[in-house]
């Protein structure tokens, strides 16, 4: 595994992000934002509720357009594609609020994370023969030989989404994420409102999702314990701005993040809250 010392010196970013700005009508979102994201890294975007967070993550993704600056993607210029591209290229993404389909089975909604790498044609797809049946059997033993078995939800496959429990649905809306063949792994808040040890396996999932498949994490959270135990990069949003960015260690100490999220205090103070308990953590 990469050290972050080595991941920060790669001259060429998986996707760099540079000077960001959206806004709604005469309110700014985002402001001048600009972070690189290395290959094979951890990135995690912090701040105060109110930062611009999700925001960010939906322009990254294609959702909102920005007003301006660029964003690129494996040196590719991807600030006017759709989301939809976005996703064939390879950011794939979790949502804040869980958006799985409640109706349908785990397998079904996990699935549907592969739509945007079919080649059936309509034809085909309606008749469900030849090359639509070799593709769905592929695309389900894929699902079933690697992604259900690697985030251990091999028991509840066939069980409707709503009938889980919220800690399990965000585990298969990170499997509908991987299924999208991700270069770059998009979670937004992965472990908000999980108990302590729904947390720590999501914790150990995203490391290993790193590890053995070779994937970018790219992560807003606001356990602060976590992001600092996993992190190679943290950047820091206050108001639609990057305050500061760096290791994790280096982030902790800063006084302009001590006084986002405390308003005044010291170092020791921010440390206290960035180790506190998952349950109260994401009060920040």
């Amino acid at each position: 595994m990469q050290t972050s010392k080595s991941l920060a010196s790669s001259p060429h970013p998986l996707l760099s992000v540079q000077g960001l700005t959206l806004a709604f009508g005469g309110v700014k979102a985002l402001t001048g934002v600009g972070f690189d994201v290395q290959p094979g890294s951890i990135t995690a975007v912090i701040g105060p509720n109110g930062a611009g967070k999700t925001s960010l993550f939906n322009t990254i993704s294609g959702f909102y357009k920005p007003t301006e600056g660029s964003i690129r993607f494996r040196d590719q210029d991807i600030t006017r594609l759709p989301a939809p591209q976005r996703a064939k290229m390879g950011l794939g993404r979790s949502f804040q609020n869980i958006a799985l389909f409640r109706g349908m089975t785990v397998l079904d909604n996990i699935k549907l994370g592969r739509h945007a790498h079919l080649k059936t044609n309509v034809l085909d797809a309606l008749l469900y023969m030849g090359k639509a049946r070799r593709e769905e059997a592929a695309l389900r033993a894929d699902i079933e030989e690697r992604i259900i078995d690697f985030l251990e939800i091999d028991h509840i496959r066939h069980a409707p989404v709503s009938a889980l429990s919220y800690g399990l649905q965000k585990r298969v809306e990170m499997a509908r994420a991987l299924a999208m063949q991700p270069e770059i792994l998009m979670l937004d808040e992965p472990v908000a409102g999980m108990n302590r040890e729904e947390t720590e396996d999501m914790a150990r999932f995203i490391l290993d999702v790193r590890a053995e498949w070779g994937v970018t994490v790219l992560m807003v959270e606001h356990d602060m314990g976590m992001v600092m135990d996993l992190s190679d990069h943290v950047v820091v949003l206050n108001f639609g701005q990057v305050i500061a960015q760096g290791l994790p260690a280096e982030v902790q100490g800063n006084p302009e993040v001590i006084k986002a999220y405390l308003g005044s205090g010291d170092v020791h103070d921010l440390r206290r809250k960035f180790h506190a308990n998952p349950s109260t953590a994401g009060a920040a």
